[in-house]
């Protein structure tokens, strides 16, 4: 299934005594490039977090936060931590001694010193457990999220596609006339120039002017690629990089069918297939 590369999931764990929030967002990128967020009490899972982020995407730039928020109820009857108070005390006389002008702690400095209110032990080994599972359910949903989105972008682009194809084929039963015409246009300007004696040499550019004037290749690997995009957005897994490709191919066989364009309606079709094709390379961009 076609998958963007932006999409964004939050997941919050509710355990005993704190709640875990996860988010994670992605944005295109030609790699996969991973940023991490963490709390203290989430450093050392970084690496099985990249293990499992790298298990589940392959381009993007994906940024992921985890902290950590005690519940009120953690905190709530477990009293002051006395040796945190004792150095309090002992740092708050020393600078008192120091500097008598100082002002004391307020109870409210107090209570907001690191570790001074004592709160309910949380298993680390628990805590690690539960938030690698949250990021796994994350991840479900930041998947599901790029394939909605991928959806989407597939669509535009097969819409897109389908407009290119009618310009092409709109071209198919003009081919004949227009190569007929070029002939004829030619033959009058080199029998003009070259005159009877130049029978010989006049039937040698006709040839050749015919050759470089004739667009039914353009055509047709026109056609050939259009129906290669169709095959790779039915693909599984990252396509993006392959759909880029074919959009360089289509816009270079575009150009080239303009710059041999001898009537009007060549030169209109190479417009309509640079901007059609300019459109799709932009949602290309923002596929897995």
């Amino acid at each position: 299934m076609t998958a963007s590369m932006t999409g964004f999931a939050a997941h919050s764990l509710n355990l005993d005594h704190a709640s875990v929030n996860i988010d994670l967002r992605s944005v295109n990128q030609r790699f996969l490039e991973l940023h991490f967020r963490l709390g203290d009490e989430f450093r050392a899972l970084e690496p099985q977090l990249r293990e499992l982020i790298n298990q589940r995407l392959a381009r993007g730039k994906v940024e992921c936060r985890i902290g950590l928020t005690m519940l009120p109820a953690a905190t709530l009857d477990n009293g002051l931590n006395p040796g945190i108070l004792e150095r309090l005390a002992h740092w708050q006389a020393d600078v008192l001694q120091r500097l008598p002008d100082s002002a004391p702690l307020s109870v409210n400095d107090i209570l907001r010193w690191p570790g001074a209110v004592q709160t309910a032990a949380l298993s680390q080994d628990a805590l690690n457990e539960a938030t690698l599972a949250g990021v796994r359910e994350a991840l479900d949903e930041l998947v599901e999220s790029r394939q909605r989105e991928g959806a989407k972008l597939k669509q535009h682009i097969l819409d897109r596609l389908a407009a290119a194809e009618a310009q092409v084929a709109s071209l198919a039963p003009l081919l004949p006339a227009l190569a007929a015409a070029q002939r004829e246009k030619l033959t009058e300007r080199l029998h003009d120039a070259l005159g009877e004696a130049g029978h010989e040499r006049l039937a040698q550019e006709i040839v050749l002017a015919a050759q470089k004037a004739d667009i039914d290749e353009e055509c047709s690997r026109l056609t050939t690629h259009f129906a290669e995009v169709r095959r790779v957005l039915n693909q599984a897994g990252a396509v993006g990089k392959r759909l880029d490709f074919l959009m360089q191919e289509l816009h270079r066989e575009a150009n080239t069918l303009g710059s041999k364009s001898v009537a009007m309606e060549t030169s209109r079709v190479s417009l309509e297939l640079k901007v059609l094709i300019e459109q799709m390379r932009e949602q290309v961009q923002n596929i897995e």
